[in-house]
């Protein structure tokens, strides 16, 4: 596993560029984020103060503020395509993870790092871990851009954590999973939430998805759902295969 530390840096933007992208995340937060149930204040300042299109290739900037969930293509071959979470589904669950100011966060699978950016204005400490070099290298140049000195890249595989950082606080993990939690939970505190798309393992249609609050009490897990939302499964926490005769 490899980690990067980014130190600040002056961000630098257009400022007629700037006063749309406002406009724009205005009316998301607006028209999207606060009818879906989103009343953290403290999240939807986030949300205001974030360009999200810079945390996006140039092709998928106009549709930065979209509802839609996005397919981030790559360039480099062998890299898996990555689907965003959109915006509106993620503020849902960052509200649910209940984000403290005092927390250690690790932000599983955050591509390139729209919500470690949002993390980072909310929590003490922010760790982002992902598995591809090419995710890994955008985000730390956006996240160096706009000076977040709270936040540490990592790449590794997704389901293993950061066990150099660990135990923390909260852990959010950005897309669905079936399998494989154990890790991640190990390295949570007492007291500690993961929040996730969860779909059983025992539902092939993956139609039923969940967001959903695990919580570690006394040694064990709870499980909470927080609302419907069907995402893709991230290939790290996917179904074991089963072989049938």
């Amino acid at each position: 596993m490899t980690a990067t530390s980014l130190g600040e840096s002056a961000p630098s933007s257009n400022p007629a560029l700037g006063d749309q992208s406002f406009l724009l995340r205005q009316t998301m937060v607006d028209c999207q984020v606060r009818t879906f149930d989103v009343i953290d204040q403290r999240l939807l300042q986030q949300m205001l103060d974030v360009p999200r299109e810079d945390f996006l290739p140039a092709s998928l900037a106009p549709l930065a503020y979209s509802d839609k969930v996005l397919t981030l293509v790559p360039t480099t071959p062998g890299t898996a395509p990555r689907s965003l979470l959109p915006p509106l589904i993620l503020a849902r669950l960052l509200q649910g993870a209940g984000v403290r100011p005092t927390d250690r966060v690790l932000d599983v699978a955050p591509a390139l790092g729209y919500s470690t950016a949002l993390l980072a204005g909310l929590a003490k400490d922010v760790s982002a871990l992902e598995c591809e070099a090419e995710w890994v290298a955008a985000m730390g140049g956006a996240f160096a851009t706009h000076g977040l000195k709270n936040v540490s890249v990592f790449q590794g595989p997704l389901a293993g954590g950061v066990p150099s950082k660990a135990p923390f606080d909260l852990i959010v993990i950005n897309g669905a999973v079936m399998a494989h939690l154990e890790t991640a939970l190990d390295q949570l505190v007492e007291g500690g939430r993961l929040v996730a798309f969860h779909y059983e393992q025992n539902d092939p249609t993956r139609r039923a998805g969940k967001a959903v609050r695990f919580e570690k009490i006394g040694g064990d897990i709870s499980r909470r759902v927080l609302f419907d939302a069907s995402l893709p499964v991230l290939d790290a926490f996917a179904e074991p295969e089963r072989f049938t005769f």
